[in-house]
C-alpha cells in the first residue's frame, strides 16, 4: 500500500509502539479514543509484539517475569510531557517489553507496591483492546520502526485475530533522511513510510496522518 491508500476513516486507530510516541501523536490528532496496553511501554522488537498479540497477551506483565532495570529512575524524554512523576523502568522478560510510566517512585516503598492496581488497569486495557479489534469493522494499527520481515509477521498474526478490515501503518525511521516517502514493500494491508529518525517530529506525523480520520 502507498500512503494515499492508507488514508480514510477507521472505526478504531491504535498504537503498537515501539514507544509512547504513536499514542501521543494519535492523541494530538484526536485519533485516539482509548488507552491501549502498549501505549506507555517500549517494545523495541515488533516480533515480540506479534508474539504477544498471537498469544492474546497471555502471561503479559506477570510479576514473576518482571524485573527492575537498574538506573531507570528518571523521566523518559519523548518530546511531549504526559506526566511529571518519575517512574521506574520495569521489564517483562518474557516478551521483552518495558513499562516506563506505570510504576511511580515512592520514597521508602518497593516498586512492586503499586503492582496490583497497575495489573488491574492493564487487564482492563487488554480486554478493551481485544474487544475493539474483534468488533470493529475497520482498524488502523500504527507502529514506529519495523523491518520488512517483522511487518510480514505482524500482518499474518493480525489476519488471524482481527475480524474486520484492517491496515497497518509503519513509520520506518532512516538516519539522515530528510524527506518522507512510501517504501515499496508490497505487503497486503501494510503501508511503510520512510521518515527522518526523530519520533518526536510533529511535521512528520502531521504529514503521515493527514487524511486519516475516525468514523463518526
Amino acid at each position: 500500500m502507498n500512503l494515499q491508500e492508507i488514508k480514510g476513516s477507521y472505526d478504531v486507530i491504535v498504537s503498537l509502539g515501539s514507544a509512547c510516541n504513536p499514542a501521543l501523536q494519535l492523541r494530538r490528532h484526536n485519533l485516539r479514543t482509548f488507552s491501549g496496553p502498549l501505549d506507555w511501554s517500549v517494545s523495541l522488537s515488533l516480533s515480540d509484539v506479534s508474539r504477544l498479540l498471537k498469544n492474546k497477551f497471555d502471561g503479559f506483565m506477570e510479576l514473576q517475569n518482571m524485573c527492575l532495570i537498574d538506573g531507570s529512575d528518571y523521566v523518559l524524554d519523548e518530546g511531549i510531557n504526559i506526566e511529571s512523576t518519575k517512574s521506574y523502568f520495569v521489564k517483562d522478560t518474557h516478551y521483552n517489553i518495558l513499562s516506563v510510566h506505570d510504576f511511580p517512585i515512592i520514597p521508602n516503598q518497593d516498586w512492586t507496591t503499586t503492582y496490583p492496581s497497575y495489573k488491574e488497569k492493564l487487564n482492563h486495557r487488554i480486554d478493551r483492546f481485544l474487544e475493539k479489534i474483534r468488533t470493529s469493522q475497520s482498524v488502523l494499527f500504527v507502529r514506529w520502526a519495523a523491518s520488512y520481515e517483522q511487518a510480514v509477521e505482524l500482518q499474518s498474526v493480525l489476519s488471524q485475530i482481527v475480524k474486520g478490515q484492517f491496515n497497518i501503518l509503519i513509520l520506518h525511521p532512516v538516519e539522515g533522511s530528510q524527506g518522507i516517502s512510501t517504501m515499496n514493500w508490497r505487503i497486503n494491508r501494510v503501508c511503510s513510510v520512510k521518515v527522518p529518525n526523530d519520533p518526536n517530529n510533529n511535521e512528520t506525523w502531521d504529514y503521515v496522518l493527514n487524511g486519516v480520520t475516525l468514523t463518526t
